[in-house]
């Protein structure tokens, strides 16, 4: 019986490899897109009613926080019709929003659904690192990375069920696992890691949607400094323990600017 699970999960693995529209890459993905942006519509708005959200016309980091996703999103449909791909965009129904919370952290969930969190902001400083962040963290849904880790998740916890098997079965574990392949789940314990894989390929597009966005990518660098010095030596920031930040990362970074500085052209030049 082991045996012939151990067929079917290798089977399910083999015909369950796609080639993603942006990156061009073949990619583990169980689960339709269609039904994890249904499910994100629902999680988003749970989260948003659970949380503190900060209005965009009483706050001007909230206006600046919905500026730089409005800017953002503007790209990512530019860069798409550029490789005739705006297809793959269909579903998506972008949402940006602030929530006053300390935890140092951002994400964006299936279908546009991004949070931002006030902790983040101190560290960004400035719309450019902002634009960054929010940038890599968009990357890594147009990316699929999330269904990635939730395709992981379902093999290894539910045993590779349906998605709309285990949402019916095991309400809990599925809407834990969703959460924690989005990074909003510090609430319920559990937050699958990106590979340094999917960080550096998320680190290569966020830097591109930053620059067509009208901002300077360059600012990405400081952003990451930053990180790094916030952490002290001590438990790294929410957005750091997913994200590493080690001079590795930023000597990438600076491998991916010229591509980035290329697209660069600022707002009103």
């Amino acid at each position: 019986m082991k045996k012939l699970t151990i067929i079917f999960l290798g089977s399910l693995v083999l015909f369950a490899c796609s080639r993603n529209a942006l990156s061009g890459k073949k990619q583990l993905k169980l689960l339709p897109e269609s039904e994890l942006q249904t499910m994100a519509t629902s999680q988003y708005q749970q989260f948003l009613s659970s949380n503190k959200v900060v209005a965009g016309t009483q706050n001007k980091d909230a206006e600046m926080v919905k500026r730089v996703g409005q800017r953002i999103v503007k790209a990512v449909e530019s860069y798409y019709a550029e490789i005739n791909k705006s297809g793959e965009l269909t579903g998506y129904k972008w949402e940006v929003n602030l929530v006053d919370d300390k935890t140092v952290n951002a994400w964006c969930m299936p279908g546009g659904k991004i949070v931002v969190y006030t902790g983040i902001l101190p560290i960004t400083q400035n719309e450019a690192a902002l634009a960054a962040v929010m940038g890599h963290e968009v990357s890594h849904a147009l990316l699929q990375h999330g269904n990635q880790r939730m395709s992981q998740g379902l093999l290894q916890q539910l045993g590779g069920v349906a998605l709309s098997v285990a949402v019916a079965n095991k309400p809990q574990e599925t809407q834990n696992l969703f959460l924690g392949a989005y990074g909003a789940g510090t609430q319920v314990g559990i937050l699958l890691p990106f590979s340094r894989k999917h960080e550096l390929e998320a680190d290569r597009f966020g830097l591109i949607f930053c620059a067509m966005a009208g901002y300077n990518p360059q600012e990405a660098i400081g952003l990451w400094e930053r990180m790094e010095k916030a952490s002290g030596g001590q438990t790294p920031p929410e957005f750091m323990s997913t994200h590493p930040s080690e001079g590795r990362r930023i000597d990438q970074l600076k491998k991916y600017m010229p591509e980035a500085l290329a697209r660069y052209k600022p707002v009103g030049k």
